[in-house]
């Protein structure tokens, strides 16, 4: 409500639209103690942006007749929260809280809470939401953190003057510190069984400790998180990994507000388990209480301590920056926690080992003082619960009174838990390498041969001990069938698997290394400290050479892949981009297809003989940047070359696809959400503009930056459509369009309803192009060639750059400056005629609804979220008749109604694609 102008500038956008005129952007966040606000915009106009900004905590107007729109935007967002397991879990944790405990409140809000009740209980919610922002919004709990190339001087003088106009209540700060142990409650120390939105097993073991923000110096939890969360030889993962009965974990304290806060501090080890795994959770819990009781017995070890502490200090030393308005958010927290000298590295570094404080906080970690959490499908029709507000299916039992009296017991150690080795990965020479090749701005071919290319560009720019290697395998077989796509994905996840013990001490050593099964080949990337990370890239391509699968890792991992794809089909955003995608790109395989090619069946040897001509015929093409010279670069490519012993491509492979012309008249595709719980829907209407030049790009750039800020004013905050609105410029295999989406509720909006709408936009928005004056569009052109002209903050994002011009094969390093040039030449007249050009009779329009379930589509009513769940029928033969979990194999089409009756609807994608030309393969290339 603050953001909806203020007495000095009563615009009720105006700030967004300022920003946008101005290439900035803005966003706020609420957490359970803290509320923090954050902008940024080109230098020049950063006084003045500060002042209007500073107007929403001086005198904002908070309009009334604005309270139900902006209740819907936080309705759409709890809505859009709703079918995540994590929010869920979270939910009803804090239902476990001590009755009138502020952790068992609904942090999240929604129409009911915000709207309705308050009507029926005669509560004026303008009048609370006056007397909270005078309660909170007071000068004396704000901090402010300001990044600018001013001098500090002028900063300061620009914050006395404008921010010292905010009032100061004189109020005591709020305290939450008397309300400790919340959750030393019956409730509490029990196992609860949920159901969970996705197809998962995971264990989730909690403990509830004092708060430990006050030992941010020592950092406790940090040190026994890497301990649990270690996977490399004698580790909790490693062990259960070799069992089989889990494939990831994570430990810790989150450090958000739900985390960690004035009341009490978590700790949470959360395990995603196999069919296995599940079938034997105890066990599972069991290995984590052994390892556990180990650290306790041992104490903590100074040495471990010091190589996280030298670890992250490395880390700290040669950070590259993070993008601005990233780092003033973190300060401007930072100064609500710790003391002054302390802001800049009060959550990052480890300053003082105090084996005291450790050992209060590990011994804190018992069986006794712990809660279960066990997700999996499995439970349907077992739990007759319900959490209020998520509507999740848990129910809750008595842990085992076996495994209790184990563990109260002096239960034996594991002999196969340890403490990790010392580490062969940190690095310990940071010096910067003179360079062999004359310096260039963009990166160079260095070799060139019939199996692969080199690009290597050596920085001269970021100067810190660094580097980036990443290599693209090509191969033909990846997108011959959906059965190879799935043999490509377990290839790559059981290859991350293999690796997962031996890379993670280098993992740990702040190399990262990230295998990706590409649309057209399998990618390598490492990056970290150059000294070791040869070390890395040999480790993984000596893994890749030497491919193996167990039996049981190979059935673990199919069994998981099932999941995993039918957990992508189920949001309406993925599955939005897979029939958008399947549509336009000629010979792409969607996502269902894959799933189906899992569900018939294939078979380890299938992989096996998958793997064997994948590796035989390749092209590898890399790209090196950092702290290397080019002698060493080009054994990198040398290495995988003679490792992999494959043989040249017979013939070029498409590194992209060849793209449908769309017909002239419009198109519609409009399928059921494949989630039949979930009331979310999204629209996309995209528009086609064919195989443009790089001018053009820049083109339609500019004209969905023109769009951003009218289409949210338009979409989200008149028409309170959804919480997600967005125009995008899209670049698919070459071919330009753009699009708008709406994120919506079937509870709410029919998906032809929000599509007309945003035909409405699209017809506003044509008025404010017709006239546009000279001056707004100078301003918005300024703003996109300084966005475009903006430094890099880190090496990463201009390796970002010029690796997807090597993926794609395109190889325009200096797009960028292209682009710029281009920008100063376009005319007003030219962006208004090409906006226009979708708005004629020639416009090649596709329009993609993912309908939710709700009475707006004029589905049933599903049963009210309050209460308890009844149990579910059951047949005579004691089968559930129905399930939560939606069949995925295949899609519902849906016939559009007399809304769109001038869109064609389309029921067969295959049909459909086929009676098209298609585009030849085109790169933006100038």
């Amino acid at each position: 409500m603050v953001f909806m102008g203020s007495e000095k500038y009563p615009a009720e956008n105006g700030f967004d639209a300022f920003l946008k005129k101005h290439g900035g952007s803005d966003n706020a966040s609420t957490d359970c103690e803290r509320t923090i606000f954050q902008f940024d915009v080109q230098r020049k106009h950063f006084r003045e942006a500060l002042d209007r900004w500073a107007q929403f905590f001086i005198c904002p107007l908070m309009i009334k007749d604005a309270i139900d729109r902006e209740v819907e935007a936080v309705d759409s967002e709890y809505q859009l929260a709703k079918p995540s397991d994590s929010h869920r879990k979270e939910m009803l944790f804090g239902s476990l809280a001590k009755p009138k405990h502020p952790m068992g409140k609904f942090c999240w809000g929604n129409a009911q809470t915000l709207m309705h009740e308050p009507r029926e209980k005669n509560i004026d919610i303008y009048q609370c939401l006056r007397e909270f922002w005078k309660r909170h919004y007071s000068a004396h709990y704000m901090t402010l953190a300001l990044q600018s190339k001013e001098t500090l001087d002028t900063l300061e003088e620009w914050a006395r003057d404008i921010f010292s106009k905010i009032p100061n209540n004189g109020l005591p700060r709020p305290d939450f510190s008397h309300l400790l142990d919340p959750f030393d409650t019956p409730a509490y120390n029990k196992l609860y069984r949920v159901v969970p939105v996705r197809k998962v097993h995971a264990l989730t073991i909690t403990w509830a400790l004092p708060p430990q923000e006050k030992y941010y110096r020592i950092k406790p939890l940090h040190y026994i998180s890497w301990l649990i969360g270690h996977e490399g030889t004698g580790s909790i993962l490693s062990l259960l990994r070799k069992k089989c009965l889990a494939l990831a974990l994570f430990g810790g304290n989150s450090e958000t507000g739900f985390d960690q806060n004035t009341t009490y501090s978590i700790f949470s080890i959360s395990i995603t388990l196999t069919d296995e795994g599940f079938q034997n959770f105890y066990q599972v819990a069991h290995v984590v209480f052994q390892y556990l009781k180990m650290l306790q017995k041992m104490g903590p070890q100074k040495r471990i301590y010091e190589e996280i502490q030298k670890i992250e200090a490395n880390e700290f030393q040669y950070q590259e920056q993070t993008d601005p308005i990233e780092y003033v958010e973190d300060i401007c927290e930072n100064m609500q926690l710790f003391p002054k000298e302390d802001f800049l590295t009060g959550d990052q570094l480890l300053f003082e080992y105090n084996p005291e404080v450790i050992s209060a906080a590990l011994n804190l970690l018992t069986p006794d003082k712990a809660n279960l959490l066990l997700l999996s499908p499995e439970h349907e029709g077992h739990c007759y619960l319900k959490e209020k507000w998520f509507g999740t299916q848990y129910s809750v039992e008595d842990i085992s009174q076996e495994w209790r009296d184990q563990w109260i017991g002096d239960f034996s150690l594991n002999p196969d838990l340890h403490l990790p080795a010392e580490n062969k990965f940190i690095a310990t020479d940071f010096t910067l390498k003179t360079s062999d090749s004359p310096d260039t701005e963009f990166p160079v071919q260095i070799v060139n041969n019939g199996k692969g290319s080199l690009w290597f560009k050596k920085d001269t720019k970021f100067k810190i001990p660094k580097a980036y290697v990443r290599f693209s395998l090509i191969s033909p077989l990846v997108q011959k069938s959906p059965g190879n796509l799935v043999l490509f994905d377990l290839f790559v996840n059981i290859l991350a698997h293999n690796l997962a013990e031996p890379a993670y001490e280098a993992d740990v050593a702040q190399l990262e290394y990230k295998l990706v099964a590409g649309e057209h080949s399998l990618v390598i990337k490492v990056k970290g400290f150059n000294h070791k990370l040869p070390l890395l890239l040999n480790l993984i391509v000596d893994y890749l050479a030497d491919f193996t699968a167990a039996p049981d890792v190979f059935a673990m991992f199919y069994e998981q892949l099932k999941k995993t794809y039918f957990n992508i089909l189920i949001k309406p955003e993925k599955l939005g981009k897979d029939l958008r995608l399947l549509i336009l790109e000629h010979s792409r395989w969607s996502i269902i297809q894959k799933y189906q090619a899992i569900m018939k069946g294939l078979s380890k040897a299938d992989l096996m003989d998958f793997v064997c001509c994948f590796k035989s015929e390749l092209y590898a093409e890399g790209l090196v940047q950092g702290n290397f010279i080019s002698s060493e670069s080009k054994e990198f490519l040398q290495y995988i070359i003679d490792k992999l012993q494959f043989t040249p491509l017979s013939a070029e492979v498409p590194v992209l696809f060849q793209v449908v012309e769309l017909p002239q008249e419009p198109h519609l595709c409009k399928v059921k959400s494949l989630n039949k719980g979930d009331a979310n829907s999204e629209v996309t209407v995209y528009y086609q503009s064919g195989p443009k030049s790089l001018r053009d790009h820049a083109l339609m750039e500019l004209l969905v930056m023109h769009m951003e800020e009218p289409c949210f004013d338009f979409l989200r905050t008149k028409e309170t459509l959804g919480y997600h609105v967005y125009p995008t410029c899209r670049n698919t295999s070459g071919i330009l369009g753009f699009s708008i989406t709406v994120e919506t509720q079937a509870t709410k909006f029919n998906t032809e309803l929000v599509e007309m709408k945003i035909e409405d936009f699209m017809a506003n928005f044509g008025e404010k192009m017709a006239s546009l004056t000279d001056e707004a569009f100078k301003t918005q052109v300024t703003a996109l060639i300084k966005l475009k002209e903006c430094e890099d903050t880190h090496l990463g994002e201009e390796v970002d750059r010029n690796w997807f011009e090597v993926l794609t094969q395109q190889y325009v390093f200096d797009r960028l400056n292209k682009e710029i040039e281009a920008l100063k030449l376009i005319t007003k007249s030219e962006l208004v005629s090409s906006f226009m050009e979708f708005r004629g009779q020639s416009s090649k329009k596709l329009s993609i609804h993912v309908v939710g379930f709700g009475e707006a589509e004029y589905d049933p009513p599903v049963e009210d979220d309050g209460g308890e769940a009844q149990p579910a029928q059951a047949d005579s033969d004691g089968e559930h008749r129905s399930s939560l979990y939606s069949e995925v194999s295949k899609l519902t089409f849906l016939p559009a109604s007399a809304l769109l009756a001038s869109a064609t609807a389309i029921t067969d994608i295959h049909a459909f694609r086929s009676s098209l030309n298609l585009y030849p393969y085109h790169k933006i290339l100038k």
